[in-house]
């Protein structure tokens, strides 16, 4: 091994992935994998032990199956600043990126899976981070463009998450004692919610019922556009 190697521990729940990865990786004279890990408490121990240079881990892993493998990259920026990380995803998801990026681009990559079709093309995403750089998936950019535009032009731009929530609770249908109950609120303070949602929304004195397929309505069309 020399001083121009790349050092790098590979995170994917599956085997057969994570196998793949490896393999694609070691064809390149400059990577040099040091461990593989099944679930985000193995790659954060793996990550302390060996002090890789990259870390190319999924987005969902156990424990949880959510979001591990971003949360592990939005940590690693405090813990490992010169730790190159690239998120290998089957999502074109404009959340992960943007929480993936949030703290810089620097040494941060976002592929999609379904997009690395040649082996070179991981390896060089890895001399990417590993050399500061960053690299989105064109398909992500895409998605995150959209999410933008959506984003300016929602009429829920200013609902706080509270009262996101709430109209969330709406649109299944609840009575307020039954948001109440979901969320561990009052009645009242459901009721103030959802008087302020309505305010902004732009719904006027309607009967309740009314503003409530309302407000539903608002919601999914913003969704859509």
């Amino acid at each position: 091994m020399t001083d121009e190697q790349i050092t790098v521990i590979v995170a994917e729940d599956s085997l057969l992935v994570r196998q793949g990865i490896v393999s694609v990786l070691e064809f390149a004279a400059d990577i040099t994998v040091l461990d593989q890990c099944e679930n985000v408490t193995e790659l954060y121990d793996a990550v302390a032990r060996r002090g890789p240079k990259v870390v190319v881990t999924d987005v969902r892993m156990p424990p949880l199956y959510s979001d591990e493998g971003i949360q592990a990259a939005t940590d690693f920026h405090t813990t490992h600043p010169e730790l190159g990380v690239v998120v290998l995803s089957q999502y074109a998801e404009p959340a992960y990126a943007s929480a993936l990026l949030a703290d810089g681009s620097a040494r941060r990559a976002y592929l999609l899976k379904e997009g690395v079709s040649q082996p070179g093309q991981l390896a060089a995403a890895v001399r990417t981070v590993a050399s500061g750089g960053s690299l989105v998936d064109p398909a992500v950019v895409e998605a995150l463009v959209r999410d933008r535009r959506k984003h300016i032009s929602s009429p829920l731009n200013d609902l706080t998450l509270a009262e996101r929530a709430v109209l969330d609770e709406i649109a299944l249908g609840k009575s307020n004692s039954a948001i109440a109950r979901s969320m561990y609120l009052s009645e009242r303070t459901v009721e103030k919610h959802i008087n302020s949602l309505f305010s902004k929304l732009g719904l006027g004195t309607e009967p309740d019922i009314n503003r409530r397929v309302m407000a539903v309505l608002v919601r999914l069309r913003a969704e859509h556009d």
